[in-house]
């Protein structure tokens, strides 16, 4: 009997191993390319109100050290950034973009590359829905990469909104 119940529960052990493995989402496809990996940043980060995101696809593209960087320059102060991790990021912006609705588009991409690494500038503008006609807010996602041989990562994620002092220059507008 002792044999059976050591049998049975190999069995049933590697049975909901297997049935893990299976509810695992593939997205391997989103981390294919340069242009997948920053098409899927914008996907997975735009949302109509109540809409809730994708955060395991959201980490996925990001190395586990990556940091998402964030810039803003408080009325009559120096200019500040400040540094979260993809799950920082999640917890102090999910909520807000299920509430708002933010429908994050690039309107012009300029991409250097030496070697393995790979920098985007990828001007984007951004509304809170799809019916929406003006954007509420521009400016450019300064995004580090890296292909490790096998697919591609966000190593940092570094962005600054345009201002009335600060426009998006033009060579980083629409051709």
């Amino acid at each position: 009997m002792n044999k059976f119940c050591t049998i049975l529960f190999v069995l049933i052990a590697f049975s909901t191993q297997a049935q893990d493995i299976a509810t695992v989402p593939d997205y391997t496809q989103n981390v294919k390319s340069l242009d997948s990996i920053v098409t899927t940043l914008y996907k997975v980060i735009s949302g109509e109100k109540e809409e809730e995101r994708n955060w395991d696809l959201f980490k996925y593209l990001f190395k586990p050290e990556a940091k998402l960087i964030a810039s803003t320059k408080p009325k009559d102060s120096i200019y500040r950034v400040r540094y979260m991790s993809p799950q920082d990021y999640i917890k102090s912006s999910a909520k807000w973009l299920v509430e708002n609705g933010f429908i994050e588009k690039e309107i012009h991409r300029k991409t250097e590359t030496f070697g393995k690494i790979t920098h985007v500038f990828s001007t984007y503008e951004a509304y809170h829905s799809k019916l929406d006609s003006k954007p509420f807010m521009r400016g450019i996602n300064s995004i580090q990469l890296l292909y490790d041989g096998k697919r591609w990562w966000i190593i940092n994620l570094y962005w600054a909104k345009e201002t009335a002092k600060n426009p998006i220059p033009s060579i980083y507008l629409r051709d």
